[in-house]
C-alpha cells in the first residue's frame, strides 16, 4: 500500500519534519528554515505548503480540501506551541504569508505579513503588547500588502494617502505617526479598497488565509515572476511552496529592528558580515528602499547610511549573536548567506537564509576562500561560481587615462562600467532595446514590475535602496552593472528628463554608470577590458584539471585570436575566410573578381587577394604555434560583398569604369530569392573553383612559410555546405590535389586535415557517407538550426519570444540547443562518423559552443571540442568542467 502524500510540513525547536535536502518539495525558504531548526537556531514555529500543494492548486483552480485539513491541523500544532490563538482577541496569533520556489526569485512573487489581524484583534493586540502604535501600525501594514497581493488593489491610492497623511502631521517617517491617526488611516484604506475592487476588507481570519494561501500559489504564474524564469531558465512545472510562520515583530520599539545581512560582501566576497538594518521596522520596509538602511557595522558603511549608527554599536550582544550565527552558517551550507532577521525586544530571530546572490567577482573571490579554509573541496568550488559569472569577470571597467567628471555618486550595487541613454521606465528601455540602443534603466527604487527594463538595460541607477534593495539583488543576480541609492539623483518624470550633479539631462541623453564604486558621470565614456587576478587563473586551472571537452575559438583576426588564447582557448575551431574579404584594402578587388567577365578575369583578380591571405594565415599560424586551426573556405553568396546603398553602387560604378545602370544589371542577376539556401558555401566553390583554390594556396603557402621559420601548423580545411558526398569530394581533391604541388616544390610533406562543416539535414543523415573521406566533422549549429526548424535566425526574432512565452518551445533553439531535433542529428552524424572513423575529430562551432547547456550536450555526445567567441572561452572551460564532474 502506497504512503499517504504529505501536503504540509512543520518546523519547530520542537517538532520538525523537512531539511534543507527537500528544496524541491519545500521550495528554498521552506528547507532551509527546517534546517535551521533543527540545527538549533531561533526561527519563529509554521508550517510549509509544498510545491505539490501548488501543482495541486493550479490543476484544481483551488485548494484542495485534503490540503486544506492539513493545514488546519498544523495550524492547531502551532497555535500549541506558542500559546497563540489564530484570530483570538486576547492572545491573537499573527502568521506571516511568503512564497519559496526551489531556487531563490527575489521581489518576483508575492508575501503577506501580520495575517491574523482584524479590528477585533488589533484591539485585543494592543492590550496584550501594551503598545496601541504598535498593533495600528501593524494593521496598516496588513491592509495594505492584503490589498496589493490578494485584492489587486493599486496600492499607490494608499500610498498617497499615507504621505498625505504625514504632511498633514508634519512629519517624515511612517514610525512617526500617533495611534489614532493610524486607526484612521486604516478605515480610510479599507473605504479606498471598497470602492477600488468592491470588495469588502475581510474580518474573518480563516478567510484572509486561504485567500492569501490562494494569492501566493497563484503569484507563481505572474508575468514578473514568469518573466524571470524565462531570464533564468526556471521550469514553470516547478511551482511554489507557501510558508506560514508564525509573526515576530520589528516595529515593536526602539528595542526592536529588521534587517538583511550576508556572510559576507555581496559585491567584493570580502569576509565579514554585511548587512543593513532598521530600528522599529517590519522586513519589507528594508528591501523596499521606503527608509534607508543603517549599517550593520563599520565593513558595512557606505556614502549613504555613513551619518548613522551601527547594529553593532546600538545593540552589541544581539549584533555578536548574529555574527557567530552568520559564520556557523556559512560553514553549514559550505556557501556564503543571505540571512533575513527580525529583533523584537532585544530577541533575535531568524525569518530566513539561502546562498547569497552575488557578483561574479564575488562568487570567485569566496570560492577561492572556502577552498583554502577547508569548508569546500575543489570539486565543490567549481560549482560555486557559474559559467555565466565566468564571463561577467570580463565586464569592462572605466578607461583611468580618459579625463571624467563624476556628476554623482551612490553604492557600487553590481560591476562593470556601461553607458547608454536614460530610459525612465521598464517600457521605455525594452524599446530601446528593440532598436539596439543601450540604455540605463532610472528608477527612484525598482520593483518586481520593472523586470523586462531591467533584462533590456544595459545598467540600472536608482535614487533609493541600499546594498540589498530590489534593484541591486536583482542586477547581481542578472550579471547587471547597477549604481543604488544615488540620493542626489532627482527624477523629473513629468519632464522626461533627471537632474543629476546640479545639472538637468534630457531622457535622450547619454549617462556613463561604474557600478564597481557607484560612481556616475554624464556622457560617454571610454572602458577598458578586465584583467585576471590570480584567484581567476588558478579557479580555472582547477576547472580545466576536470574537463574533458577542448575549447577553441572562433577567431578571423590576430586580435581576435589574441584575446582568445589570453582566456584559454586551444586552437582556432572556426576562421571564417569571408570577413578578411571585407577589409577596406580589399573589398575592391572582391568586388572586382565578382564583377570579372571571365574565369581569367577572375583569376585576375583573386591573384591580388592571395598575398593578403597568405599574410592573415601566416600570422594566425605564428600566433597558434602548433595548436589546430580551421579554416572554412568562403561561405557566404557573393551579393553580400556588394553595396547595399545607391551612393555607394555609384561610387562603385565609377572604381569599375561601368555605367550605374550596367552595375545595377549586374547586381539583379546576382539576386537570389532565399540566399541562405541558394548559391553559396561548397556549391559557390564548384561553379567557381578558382576561388576556393586561391583560398587553399593561401593556407598552404603560408603554412610552409612558417615551418620554414620554425612555427609548427596544424591546419585543418573545411568545406561548407556540403549536402552530398560527391560535393565534399570534389573540393578535397582540388585541395589534395594543391598540396601536392606545394609538397613537390618544397620537397617536404605537411600534414592538412581536410574535414566539413555539418549544418544540413542531409549531410548529418549521410554522416557515415561523409566520414569515409573526411578527417573531421565540424558542426555549423546557426545554420543546422536553421534548417532543421526551417527558421531565418535574422527574421524569427520578432516572432520566438512569444513562442518560448506560450511554452511552444522551451527554450530560443538559437541560443541553448535543441536537444530533441537539432541535437538528434548532432547524435546521428557523430555515432556514424565515429564508427566509420573512429580517429576523426568532432565538434561544434556555431554560438551555441559558449552556452553552458548547450556545451554539457557536447560533453555527453562525447564530443572533442567547442568552439565559441573569445569572450565565451572561459565560459565553455568552466561549463565543461562541470559537465565532466556531474559524472562523477
Amino acid at each position: 500500500m502506497s504512503e499517504k502524500k504529505k501536503y504540509v510540513y512543520f518546523f519547530s525547536k520542537e517538532l520538525t519534519d523537512g531539511s534543507k535536502d527537500l528544496k524541491n518539495l519545500l521550495g528554498g525558504k521552506g528547507a532551509n528554515l527546517a534546517e535551521m531548526t533543527s540545527i538549533g537556531m531561533r526561527v519563529p514555529p509554521g508550517f510549509t505548503l509544498t510545491t505539490e500543494a501548488c501543482n495541486l492548486y493550479q490543476k484544481e483552480n483551488c485548494i484542495s480540501d485534503t490540503v486544506k485539513k492539513e493545514v488546519l491541523e498544523n495550524l492547531n500544532q502551532l497555535e500549541k506551541i506558542t500559546g497563540k490563538k489564530f484570530g483570538d482577541s486576547e492572545r491573537p496569533l499573527l502568521v506571516s504569508v511568503r512564497s519559496g520556489a526551489r531556487v531563490s526569485m527575489p521581489g518576483m512573487m508575492d508575501t503577506v505579513l501580520n495575517l491574523g489581524l482584524t479590528e477585533t484583534v488589533t484591539e485585543g493586540l494592543a492590550n496584550e503588547s501594551g503598545d496601541e502604535r504598535f498593533s495600528w501600525d501593524s494593521y496598516r501594514r496588513f491592509i495594505q500588502m492584503y490589498a496589493d497581493v490578494v485584492l489587486g488593489v493599486n496600492t499607490s491610492l494608499l500610498e498617497i494617502q499615507l504621505e498625505d497623511l504625514k504632511d498633514d502631521l508634519g512629519i517624515k517617517e511612517d514610525y512617526e505617526i500617533p495611534a489614532k491617526d493610524l486607526r484612521g488611516l486604516c478605515q480610510s484604506y479599507k473605504k479606498t479598497i471598497l470602492e477600488e475592487s468592491g470588495v469588502v476588507f475581510p474580518e474573518d481570519p480563516f478567510d484572509q488565509l486561504w485567500k492569501a494561501v490562494e494569492a501566493v500559489f497563484s503569484s507563481w504564474n505572474n508575468p514578473r515572476a514568469i518573466k524571470y524564469r524565462e531570464i533564468n531558465n526556471i521550469s514553470g512545472e516547478w511551482g511554489t511552496a507557501v510558508n506560514v510562520q508564525s509573526m515576530v515583530f520589528g516595529n515593536l520599539g526602539d528595542d526592536c529592528a529588521t534587517g538583511v545581512c550576508f556572510s559576507r560582501n555581496p559585491s567584493t566576497g570580502e569576509e565579514g558580515v554585511f548587512g543593513e538594518y532598521l530600528i522599529n521596522a517590519q522586513g519589507e520596509d528594508v528591501v523596499a528602499g521606503v527608509r534607508t538602511p543603517s549599517p550593520m557595522n563599520d565593513f558595512s558603511v557606505n556614502d549613504v547610511n555613513s551619518g548613522q549608527r551601527t547594529l553593532q554599536a546600538v545593540m552589541p550582544k544581539v549584533y555578536q549573536e548574529l555574527e557567530e550565527i552568520c559564520e556557523k552558517l556559512e560553514n553549514h551550507y559550505g556557501d556564503m548567506q543571505d540571512i533575513e532577521f527580525t529583533i523584537e525586544k532585544d530577541c533575535l530571530y531568524l525569518l530566513q537564509t539561502r546562498n547569497a546572490k552575488r557578483t561574479a567577482r564575488a562568487a570567485l573571490k569566496i570560492a577561492m576562500a572556502l577552498l583554502d579554509s577547508g569548508v569546500i573541496s575543489r570539486e565543490e568550488a567549481i560549482f560555486h561560481v557559474t559559467p555565466n559569472q565566468v564571463e561577467e569577470l570580463l565586464h569592462p571597467g572605466l578607461d583611468p587615462n580618459y579625463a571624467k567628471d563624476e556628476a554623482a555618486k551612490g553604492l557600487p550595487a553590481s560591476p562593470g562600467a556601461v553607458s547608454g541613454v536614460i530610459a525612465l521606465s521598464a517600457d521605455e528601455a525594452v524599446r530601446l532595446k528593440e532598436k539596439n540602443i543601450n540604455c540605463i534603466l532610472v528608477r527612484q527604487e525598482t520593483s518586481p514590475e520593472d523586470i523586462s527594463g531591467m533584462v533590456a538595460s544595459a545598467g540600472i541607477l536608482t535614487a533609493r535602496g541600499g546594498m540589498t534593495s530590489h534593484a541591486a539583488v536583482v542586477a547581481r543576480g542578472m550579471g547587471k552593472t547597477c549604481v543604488a541609492g544615488c540620493s542626489s539623483l532627482v527624477i523629473l518624470e513629468n519632464e522626461q528628463s533627471i537632474v543629476i550633479g546640479g545639472k538637468k539631462i534630457s531622457k535622450d541623453e547619454t549617462i556613463t554608470i561604474e557600478g564597481t564604486t557607484g560612481k556616475v558621470f554624464v556622457g560617454e565614456i571610454p572602458t577598458i577590458e578586465a584583467d585576471f587576478d590570480d584567484d581567476f587563473i588558478k579557479f580555472m586551472e582547477i576547472a580545466d584539471s576536470y574537463r574533458k571537452l577542448k575549447v577553441r575559438t572562433n577567431a578571423d583576426t590576430p586580435k581576435d585570436l589574441k584575446n582568445a588564447l589570453k582566456f584559454g582557448a586551444e586552437g582556432i575551431g572556426l576562421c571564417r575566410t569571408e570577413h578578411m574579404f571585407f577589409d577596406s584594402e580589399r573589398i575592391m578587388t572582391v568586388r572586382e573578381m565578382i564583377f570579372a567577365s571571365s574565369t581569367k578575369e577572375r583569376k585576375e583578380s583573386l591573384s591580388k587577394i592571395l598575398p593578403f591571405q597568405k599574410n592573415d594565415f601566416y600570422e594566425l599560424f605564428k600566433s597558434l604555434e602548433g595548436r589546430p586551426c580551421n579554416i572554412r573556405l568562403l561561405d557566404p553568396p557573393l551579393h553580400e560583398f556588394l553595396p547595399a546603398e545607391k551612393e555607394d553602387q555609384i561610387n562603385l560604378a565609377k572604381g569599375m569604369n561601368l555605367t550605374p545602370e550596367e552595375l545595377e544589371e549586374r547586381i539583379k542577376s546576382l539576386h537570389e530569392f532565399n540566399p541562405m539556401l541558394g548559391h553559396r558555401g561548397c556549391r559557390l566553390g564548384i561553379s567557381h573553383p578558382e576561388i576556393y583554390e586561391i583560398q587553399i594556396r593561401a593556407i598552404v603557402e603560408a603554412a610552409y612559410e612558417c615551418d620554414q621559420e620554425g612555427v609548427d601548423v596544424n591546419s585543418e580545411i573545411m568545406v561548407p555546405l556540403i549536402s552530398t558526398i560527391s560535393e565534399f569530394k570534389l573540393i578535397k581533391e582540388l585541395a589534395l590535389d594543391l598540396i601536392k604541388e606545394y609538397e613537390e616544390k618544397f620537397n617536404k610533406k605537411l600534414h592538412f586535415k581536410v574535414g566539413t562543416m555539418i549544418e544540413l539535414p542531409r549531410a548529418a543523415i549521410i554522416a557515415d557517407q561523409v566520414a569515409e573521406v573526411a578527417d573531421f566533422f565540424s558542426f555549423g549549429t546557426n545554420d543546422l538550426t536553421q534548417t532543421t526548424f526551417g527558421l531565418s535566425r535574422d527574421d524569427s526574432g520578432k516572432f520566438l519570444p512569444s513562442y518560448v512565452e506560450m511554452g511552444i518551445l522551451e527554450e530560443d533553439p538559437f541560443v541553448s540547443l535543441d536537444h530533441d531535433g537539432v541535437g538528434f542529428l548532432v547524435s546521428h552524424a557523430t555515432k556514424l562518423g565515429k564508427k566509420v572513423n573512429s580517429s576523426m575529430h568532432i565538434g561544434i562551432c556555431g554560438e551555441h559552443g559558449g552556452e553552458p547547456k548547450s556545451i554539457d550536450f557536447c560533453h555527453q555526445l562525447g564530443l572533442d571540442y567547442v568552439s565559441c567567441s573569445p569572450f565565451r572561452v572561459p565560459v565553455a572551460r568552466l561549463a565543461a568542467a562541470q559537465s565532466a564532474l556531474k559524472e562523477r
